[in-house]
């Protein structure tokens, strides 16, 4: 099968794509036939091997999984023998190790069936982003109907996500993005769209019951001006930034001293948070949004588009 392999840490050339062979399976595991792989910041950082601590986990000299990539959206090829709730045939979205080829697999839990109102490439963007927006506005900020939710970072892949999600809770949400993406976060269901080159939320104007602060480009106390007595910020930012370990570490004491300081934590997938947003899916109240679509050879060149920052919405691999 056609595949991206990398053997090594670095920039985009590390990345190349081979035949290799399938993946195999165990008895509780499925094969998953690739029609479309999305792409989050997290490959950019694995690929990169930076900051150099993580290497602890994904290996010191080289990468441990030599195919990257984890949000896939494809049809089922075959099962193993303890599989009861999938089989041949069905369209599944879901996570795996190894998305960037042409078959993945992983263990039957780690797929739902795809939602009928989605392509396979829209359905292979509901991953790492759109859990990890569930996971911040409804586990740590715990977003009820009528609260004031600014989004900063409105337009990116979990941006995107966090602003029809918490319309879908009921909140009244602000998206702050750059002019050329006013109209596509406005369309999206944000009721107050700011332009940050226009105008800056943090001086005067509204206050917020919270912010989830997607880009962290600035300080944390200055962000905090805009919250409400009793509201928080959530700092999902920096990632981009060279800095983004310290920028942890400083996020992890401020926490521990500052009430309206929301502390970081670490997002994991599971089969329970993709079946609530396969649900919201399915009520349209929450739509993916696609920044473009590269094949599989262009995988590189597609992580370097993210790597950039500027993305709208998710990038997608079509495979």
């Amino acid at each position: 099968m056609k595949a991206i392999v990398q053997d090594r840490y670095g920039s985009a050339e590390v990345l190349e794509a081979r035949d290799i062979e399938k993946p195999q399976i165990g008895d509780i595991d499925v094969l998953v036939r690739v029609h479309a792989a999305s792409i989050h910041v997290g490959d950019w950082i694995l690929m990169s091997g930076t900051p150099f601590v993580m290497r602890m986990a994904t290996g010191l000299r080289k990468p441990k999984n030599r195919v990257p990539g984890t949000d896939i959206a494809g049809t089922v090829e075959a099962v193993g023998k303890d599989v009861k709730g999938l089989r041949p045939g069905d369209d599944v979205f879901g996570w795996c190790t190894g998305a960037f080829a042409e078959y993945a697999s992983a263990s039957e839990d780690h797929f739902v069936l795809k939602p009928a109102n989605l392509t396979f490439e829209q359905a292979a963007a509901v991953g790492v982003s759109a859990t990890a927006a569930l996971q911040l506005l409804r586990d740590e900020g715990h977003v009820q109907p009528g609260q004031k939710v600014l989004i900063n970072g409105a337009s990116g892949g979990v941006g995107t996500y966090a602003v029809q999600i918490a319309k879908a809770f009921g909140a009244e949400v602000t998206g702050v993005c750059s002019t050329k993406n006013v109209e596509l976060v406005r369309s999206i269901g944000a009721d107050h769209v700011i332009d940050y080159t226009k105008e800056d939320f943090r001086k005067g104007g509204p206050r917020y019951d919270l912010i989830l602060d997607n880009v962290g480009d600035h300080s944390m106390s200055a962000t905090r001006r805009a919250l409400a007595p009793n509201g928080k910020l959530l700092s999902n930012g920096g990632a981009h930034a060279g800095g983004a370990l310290g920028r942890v570490i400083r996020l992890t004491i401020v926490s521990m001293f500052v009430r309206q300081q929301g502390k970081p934590s670490v997002k994991f997938q599971n089969r329970a948070d993709l079946q609530v947003l396969k649900e919201l899916v399915e009520a349209e109240k929450v739509t993916p949004v696609i920044d473009g679509t590269y094949p599989l050879r262009d995988t590189p060149r597609a992580i370097g588009h993210v790597a950039a920052g500027h993305a709208r919405g998710t990038v997608v691999i079509a495979v």
